[in-house]
């Protein structure tokens, strides 16, 4: 996966989970959802190639 698309999962999830109402800091919400972002666009090519 090229950097450019990582950087994109990163940056669509972390706003998404900066976003959503919570007890939680949004710097806290931010930094989850790009590490979510991160694994679903590592994990995505290996689910594409065993489908």
């Amino acid at each position: 996966m090229d950097v450019v698309s990582l950087a994109y999962y990163a940056v669509v999830c972390g706003l998404l989970a900066g976003f959503v109402p919570a007890s939680w800091r949004i710097p806290t919400r931010f930094a989850i959802g790009v590490f979510v972002g991160i694994i679903a666009a590592g994990v995505l090519p290996l689910l594409r190639g065993l489908i």
